[in-house]
């Protein structure tokens, strides 16, 4: 079992950049691999990167590549997303993920048991 707190959303132009964090509770968090989703109004929840558990591979959607960046700190128990070059169509609510299966980084919602409360991320025009 394993709990997961966001942080770092907010408010920010076209073009800015914020970082968000999530926080884990679990003692063993080097062997979760984590992913972060984010979910707009009226539009189901997507997959926008993920890392395995050491932070040797990592996974984005194509719309985020190049701009975002997932990393981790297994010593503070910690994963992250860069966000760099901020569009107004990323504007959502952002939600960090975890689960226990290591063989692939998955890239649908339903890949992963654990779950934050999300966070808010928007970028005005």
């Amino acid at each position: 079992q394993v709990q997961l707190v966001e942080s770092g959303g907010g408010l920010v132009q076209a073009g800015g950049s914020l970082r968000l964090s999530c926080a884990a509770s679990a003692r063993t968090f080097s062997r979760y691999t984590m992913g972060w989703f984010r979910q707009a109004p009226g539009k189901e929840r997507e997959f926008v990167a993920g890392i395995n558990w050491s932070g040797g591979t990592t996974s984005y959607r194509d719309s985020v590549k190049g701009r975002f960046t997932i990393s981790r700190d297994n010593a503070k128990n910690t994963v992250y997303l860069q966000m760099n070059s901020l569009r107004p169509e990323d504007t959502a609510v952002y939600y960090c993920a975890a689960t226990t299966f290591n063989l692939v980084i998955h890239t649908t919602a339903t890949g992963y048991p654990y779950w934050g409360q999300g966070t808010q991320v928007t970028v005005s025009s």
